[in-house]
């Protein structure tokens, strides 16, 4: 096909809001993407298990079917869309169509996070190439700036807002000083939460995008497994508030840092100073900032999720995949940006009980003299120092809570000190903990 006008068929697996939303731009953009490819590309099959609902997208009779590896295998298909979720049938469909030498695009996060490694290296040996621009950030394209934007940088940070639930979640609870529960309840009556949130709010979801940023920053890989991760469902309006009496705004962070003894990688809430751009993200939208040793500091923020805008990530790369088919060739840019020979073997995850923070603790006492005391003498034996302190509450009340800010601590200092802390009897309930970054 090299230098010639003849067309590029695009097969879809997955027939969804995303994959609805990519035959959408595929039919109604189809002249300005021959316009930036240089030969038309053709939406030739589309495969899903129902193909009798209506989508709201009206395909050309004959394109659809219910066997996704009939798309594969049509012979007019040059680049197979995988857009069915989940880690069994996906798997299954990616690998067939590598093995058929077709050139495959993927939104799937939980796949690329388990498997990416093993994904890229058979692109590879097949000599086609994979894209997967939508798994992280939707529609924000930082993926492919990591890939090549920031390929001449040693990526030492990397802070993500990259879970547009939890940051609607969050986001309202700041702007209304409403609970979680009620939010989460009004995000699943718009649809913007699932009827089990869990993968969302838990923090798995960001977890496993976080995975495929150190892949693309590191050019190692980490597990998900071996990833910390703490979800937002313990966040209430009363932390929320103190957070922004001291100048901090609640995110749920995924946090990625090269150490002197390999990487750091986390995610949970974090209070970080609200004059910090990543403060502003609000709603939905994702942001990802990112430094590098020589650029310094960017930030890429965009919508995180949605039909058109994910499905504007995975059609860009289809646009550059098709771009190199016409060139006749593969494998230019590795899935990772790292080629081979410095790939496989994996990245040295720094233990978490090292990690050092600050840290905001939300204690609630026995409203009687000598209680602060206590909890100071528990926090000094296990080297941590307070940095400020706020109680609120009144007199005639039986409990009172207690606000403390510490200095720098290492998280199984802090860890140790608080399981001390929550068997004293003045103590009523599990001591809160959010870890503070001051220094992104």
């Amino acid at each position: 096909m090299t230098g010639t006008a003849r067309e590029i068929g695009v097969g879809i697996i997955g027939f969804g809001t995303v994959g609805s939303g990519t035959a959408k731009l595929l039919l109604e953009n189809a002249e300005l993407l021959r316009r930036r490819v240089g030969a038309p590309i053709r939406l030739v099959r589309v495969a899903d298990l129902d193909i009798e609902r209506d989508r709201g997208v009206p395909l050309p009779d004959g394109l659809l079917t219910t066997d996704g590896f009939q798309v594969i295998r049509d012979p007019a298909v040059h680049i197979v869309v995988e857009l069915v979720g989940g880690k069994t049938d996906a798997r299954d469909f990616l690998f067939e169509a590598i093995r058929q030498g077709k050139s495959v695009v993927t939104a799937n996060k939980a796949l690329l996070a388990e498997h990416g490694e093993e994904i890229g290296k058979a692109v590879t040996a097949a000599g086609v190439d994979i894209g997967f621009e939508a798994s992280v950030g939707g529609g924000i394209p930082i993926i492919r700036a990591m890939r090549e934007g920031l390929a001449a940088n040693r990526i030492n940070e990397v802070y993500g807002i990259i879970n547009g639930t939890c940051n609607y979640i969050l986001s309202r609870m700041t702007d209304e000083g409403k609970e979680f529960a009620d939010v989460l309840a009004e995000a699943q009556s718009i649809g913007l939460a699932e009827a089990d949130p869990s993968f969302d709010v838990d923090g798995i979801d960001s977890a496993h995008k976080l995975s495929i940023l150190v892949w693309l920053a590191t050019g190692g890989t980490v597990p998900p497994e071996k990833i910390y991760v703490e979800g937002i469902r313990d966040i209430s309006a009363q932390d929320i508030g103190f957070a922004r009496e001291f100048g901090y705004t609640i995110k749920l962070l995924a946090i990625a840092k090269q150490t002197g003894n390999g990487i750091e990688v986390h995610v949970h809430p974090t209070m970080i100073p609200s004059d910090h751009l990543l403060a502003t993200v609000g709603g939905s939208f994702n942001a990802i900032y990112v430094k590098g040793d020589f650029v310094g500091s960017s930030l890429y923020y965009g919508q995180g999720a949605g039909k058109l805008p994910t499905a504007s990530a995975v059609v860009s790369d289809v646009i550059e995949i098709a771009r190199n088919i016409r060139k006749g060739v593969s494998g230019r840019i590795p899935a990772s940006g790292y080629h081979d020979h410095l790939t496989g073997k994996g990245t040295t995850v720094s233990s978490f009980a090292d990690v050092d923070f600050e840290h905001y603790l939300r204690f609630r006492v026995i409203d009687k003299p000598g209680v602060l005391s206590k909890i100071a003498g528990v926090l000094g034996s296990h080297q941590i120092s307070i940095s400020s302190v706020i109680q609120k509450g009144r007199r005639k009340e039986s409990a009172v809570a207690i606000f403390i800010v510490t200095h720098h601590a290492k998280e199984k200092d802090m860890r140790a000190a608080l399981e001390e802390t929550d068997r004293l009897p003045v103590v009523l309930d599990r001591t809160r903990m959010i870890r503070i970054e001051n220094n992104l």
